[in-house]
């Protein structure tokens, strides 16, 4: 969806009514013959134009869904612990002038806690749940749960090549919950096939 004064930087929302409501005009084709987001994507989540498989988009792999990540789109979410790729390169998105970038900017700002712009993969692996609720209070993080985002900066740890991790990874493989420890191992083997240089 791609509104033609704020791109695509926005929620969808559903209003359920029993009134009978007249439909808005179709909204035209914002794309043309951009290709911007299908090239970008790292696992190929758009089979054509206007379609997306969800179940390979890396947004969704990694906030949506709550079990494992299937391994053929580990590597390819490389050390990101969520993607907006097709978003960052979307046309639309592009800032147009101060007044977009002054309408974009705070609801970007509110999807981020203080002090968590941009986290280490370090300071996730480190995390405890009670961190983690203190951390993203009101904040776009939550969604993706605790859970969630551990096992994405597990993901993103194996991918990164950085074996000063090693440690913390390792506390993920041998803590009880069974889906990090899978996650975990997968990011050793990683780091284990990925000779330091």
């Amino acid at each position: 969806m791609i509104d033609a004064e704020l791109g695509s930087y926005f929620f969808l929302g559903v209003l359920a009514s029993d009134l009978d409501l007249a439909p808005d005009e179709r909204e035209p084709d914002h794309c043309g013959t951009c290709r911007a987001c299908l090239d970008a994507c790292p696992t190929n989540a758009f089979p054509e134009p206007h379609v997306l498989d969800a179940t390979r988009c890396l947004s969704y792999t990694t906030i949506e869904l709550r079990g494992a990540i299937p391994e053929p789109l580990r590597a390819a979410q490389q050390d990101w612990v969520r993607c907006d790729i097709c978003q960052d390169v979307c046309p639309w998105n592009s800032d147009r002038g101060a007044r977009s970038a002054r309408r974009r900017r705070p609801a970007r700002a509110a999807c981020s806690p203080a002090g968590v712009v941009a986290p280490t993969l370090a300071w996730l692996l480190a995390l405890d749940e009670d961190a983690w609720r203190s951390a993203t209070r009101r904040s776009a993080l939550r969604r993706a749960k605790f859970r969630g985002l551990v096992r994405n900066a597990l993901i993103a740890a194996g991918n990164a090549g950085d074996r000063s991790l090693i440690p913390l990874i390792e506390r993920h493989a041998q803590g009880g919950d069974a889906l990090l420890a899978e996650h975990a191992r997968w990011a050793l083997a990683q780091l284990a096939a990925d000779p330091p240089e």
